[in-house]
C-alpha cells in the first residue's frame, strides 16, 4: 500500500487572502508535481484533503492530473493540529494508493507516528506542494520517495 502525503502549496498570506487560496508559485509548484506524478506508474485510488481552500485546489490540481478513481473528498481529521492516530488507523486498513493533501505539523506529525512510532518525531521537513512517498509492508511503514518541485525542471 502506497501513502502519499502532500503539503499544500504554497497560499497567499492572511491579509491577502482570508481563505488563503494557492498563489502563482503554488499553482505553479503543484501542477509541477502533477505532472510528474502523472508519468508514473502510480494508480491513485482517491485524494483525501483537509478542506481548507489551499489544501482543496492543491488536490484539485492532482485529481485533474491523475484522475482518481474514487475522486477527491475533505475529510475531518486532516487540520493541522488535528490528532493523527485516527487517520494512522485508518490508512493501514487501506489497500490501494490514497493521496493526502494536508498542512503542517500534521502531516509531519503523521509520518512520525507511521515510520518511527512516534508522533513527536520529526522525520520528514515537508515542502510545499512536495509529495513524499509512504509504502507499508506486512506491518511497517518505510520511505519509497520524495519529489519537490525544485528539482524538476
Amino acid at each position: 500500500m502506497k501513502l502519499l502525503l502532500v503539503q499544500h502549496g504554497t497560499a497567499k498570506s492572511r491579509d491577502e487572502d482570508p481563505e488563503r487560496s494557492l498563489n502563482d508559485q503554488g499553482i505553479r509548484g503543484t501542477k509541477k508535481i502533477a505532472a510528474w506524478l502523472g508519468k508514473q506508474p502510480i494508480d491513485v485510488a482517491k485524494i483525501l484533503h483537509s478542506g481548507k481552500k489551499r489544501a482543496e485546489q492543491t488536490a484539485a490540481i492532482f485529481a485533474d492530473r491523475l484522475a482518481p478513481p474514487a475522486g477527491m473528498k475533505a475529510v475531518a481529521g486532516l487540520a493541522p493540529n488535528d490528532d493523527v492516530l485516527p487517520l494512522a488507523e485508518r490508512m493501514s486498513d487501506e489497500d490501494a494508493p490514497v493521496m493526502i493533501v494536508g498542512h503542517l505539523p500534521f502531516l509531519a506529525r503523521l509520518t512520525g507516528l507511521l515510520l518511527a512510532g512516534d508522533p513527536e518525531h520529526t522525520l520528514i521537513s515537508f515542502v510545499n506542494s512536495g509529495v513524499v512517498c509512504l509504502e507499508k509492508n506486512d506491518f511497517t511503514w518505510s520511505i519509497a520517495w520524495i519529489v519537490v518541485p525544485e528539482i524538476l525542471p
